[in-house]
């Protein structure tokens, strides 16, 4: 008996240094496989932080702080053996909290594949809007184009409508000038009871068919100045021919450029006879023309029908006439 006491005494604590040791070695060999886990984690996470950097997109919250979450799995590795080894002192059981996982590369690239898909879209949704702007500038620029072929029918009708009305105007004046006035020959003569200046006289005549009166002979002159006589009586009014010398002083010339050939001046009446017979012309009818460069354009007298050379800027009666 005491021989088996001593034996138990011996072996019993070999037998639990034993235990003791084996113990130990297992767990030196979890420290280092852990401690080789967490190196792989770290390197995969600072690989991670690096791409997301390259690529500027935002870090991710699990990846903030990858050395924390490898400082908290070791102390929670560190107090599960502490558990497991009071658990062998004491079999009660404590509550287990699973640590969140960690993202994988696999996430990361699923993750920035994900973005790059947005970004994809987001450029076709571009591209599909640019081409429905550029079909409305295409249609908007057809559109302009034909108003503008319809502004310019429209032109050249607005202008075509102004040169009929030109005619129109310009043959109902020759009719109404061959109508009311003097006819003679090919000639029509009216006069117009408006004051005009010379040249504004002549350009309304020819807007309505004819021009100011341009007497060619004495027959004409005779016939016109029946004419004015008896529209103008027993008043005497100078009247608008077209004749004048604005081109050459002494030079006279009809509105249509030929030259005149015959006169009717204006000449002062004869002294009366008796012993001393006046020289000096008289005050109130000199003989004409007598206003040199300063009256260039000619006047018809409408009691006498004699020419008298007046300022072309002074407002008279004008007399057209038109081709009949």
């Amino acid at each position: 008996m005491q021989a088996a006491w001593l034996l138990g005494a011996l072996v019993v604590p070999q037998l639990l240094g034993f235990s003791h040791g084996a113990r130990g070695a297992e767990r030196e060999w979890e420290g280092g496989w852990g401690g080789a886990q967490e190196e792989e984690r770290e390197r995969e996470a600072l690989m991670l932080k690096h791409l997301q950097e390259a690529l500027g997109l935002p870090a991710r919250r699990g990846d903030q702080n990858p050395e924390g979450n490898s400082e908290g799995r070791g102390a929670w590795a560190t107090e599960e053996n502490g558990q497991g080894e009071e658990g062998e002192e004491e079999p009660t059981s404590t509550p287990h909290v699973s640590p969140s996982p960690s993202p994988t590369p696999e996430d990361a690239i699923t993750y920035i594949l994900g973005r790059l898909a947005g970004l994809d879209a987001g450029l076709h949704q571009v591209h599909v809007r640019l081409h429905t702007l550029d079909t409305r500038v295409a249609e908007l620029t057809r559109g302009l184009r034909q108003l503008r072929e319809v502004a310019g029918d429209t032109r050249d009708a607005v202008q075509a409508l102004q040169e009929a009305q030109s005619r129109a105007e310009r043959e109902h004046g020759r009719l109404e000038g061959c109508l009311k006035g003097a006819r003679l020959g090919h000639k029509c003569f009216l006069l117009s009871r408006d004051f005009e200046a010379q040249a504004a006289a002549q350009a309304r005549c020819v807007a309505r068919g004819g021009s100011l009166a341009q007497p060619a002979d004495s027959r004409q002159m005779e016939t016109l100045t029946r004419y004015l006589r008896a529209a103008l009586a027993p008043y005497n009014w100078p009247v608008w021919l077209g004749v004048h010398d604005r081109r050459a002083e002494g030079l006279y010339l009809f509105e249509n450029g030929q030259r005149v050939s015959f006169f009717a001046w204006h000449r002062a009446p004869s002294p009366e006879p008796g012993p001393r017979p006046s020289a000096a012309p008289h005050p109130l009818s000199p003989n004409q023309p007598n206003g040199g460069v300063l009256e260039n354009c000619v006047a018809q007298a409408s009691d006498d029908g004699s020419w008298w050379d007046h300022d072309c800027d002074r407002r008279l009666y004008y007399v057209c006439e038109f081709p009949y």
